[in-house]
This record gives structure tokens, C-alpha cells and sequence, in this order.
């Protein structure tokens, strides 16, 4: 791709690349090293992650994080077949629940989600019911 612009490459542009259109982002580009600098290479496994058939590579990848960007986008570039892939990416979903424990016993996320499992719906509420501020 000559000329393609470094700058405005994200890691979906990378995964994209990849998996469908096999051209190489990071040779021929007006700045070789800002292309394999922008390369990020937890959000491009993570995204192949998501795939049965490119998962495999995306691990083995993965084991060999001490190795170049540009030569972990070219083993991930030439080793996955290409096609369409598409996947929503699953974003933590934080409940009231959770969140008015975590703000009562001023708990991480880890210790509310602990102590959302303990706790009854009862005394859920009779938490949400103490955290209400009332006022004008």
C-alpha cells in the first residue's frame, strides 16, 4: 500500500489485514516504523481470539511475545486463511447491584463481585435503600 498513511492505522486495520484483504501494512507505508510501532499486538490476538479457526494461531502467537511486532504480524499475515470474519467484543457490563456494594463497603471489583454472591436480595436493597441521597 503506498502512501497509506501511518498515522491513522488502529489495531483493527491490522486484524482486518489479517484475516480478509492479505495486504501488508507494514512494508511499503511512507513510515515502516511507526506502521510496526502501531501495531498492537494483544488487541490483534485478541480480536483472532475470537475465531475457532484462527484462535490456535492468536495462542501460538501469543507464547512468542519477545519476538518483533513486524514479525508477528507476518506469521499471523501469511499462516491465517483469508476470510470474513465478524464478532462483537464482549465489554464488562457493570450492574447497580454491584455497584452500590462496591460504593457501601467501598470494595474493588472483585471483592463486590464476592460479596454480590453472598449477599440476599433482601439485603441488596436494604443497601441501595442507605446509598439514596435525598435532597433538592
Amino acid at each position: 500500500m503506498i502512501g497509506h498513511a501511518v498515522t491513522d492505522m488502529n489495531p483493527f486495520d491490522f486484524v482486518n489485514s489479517i484475516s480478509y484483504n492479505k495486504k501488508d501494512l507494514m512494508v511499503g507505508t511512507e513510515n515502516d516504523e511507526l506502521a510496526e510501532k502501531g501495531y498492537t499486538p494483544f488487541l490483534v490476538n485478541k480480536a483472532l481470539s475470537y475465531y475457532p479457526d484462527t484462535i490456535a494461531y492468536a495462542n501460538e502467537i501469543n507464547g512468542m511475545h519477545h519476538v518483533d511486532n513486524k514479525l508477528q504480524y507476518h506469521y499471523l499475515l501469511n499462516s491465517i486463511r483469508p476470510q470474513k470474519r465478524f464478532s462483537k467484543w464482549s465489554k464488562r457490563q457493570d450492574s447497580a447491584d454491584l455497584n452500590a456494594i462496591k460504593q457501601y463497603f467501598n470494595y474493588n471489583d472483585r471483592r463486590a463481585q464476592e460479596a454480590l454472591s453472598i449477599l440476599s436480595v433482601a439485603q441488596i436493597n436494604e443497601i441501595k435503600e442507605k446509598l439514596v441521597e435525598g435532597g433538592t
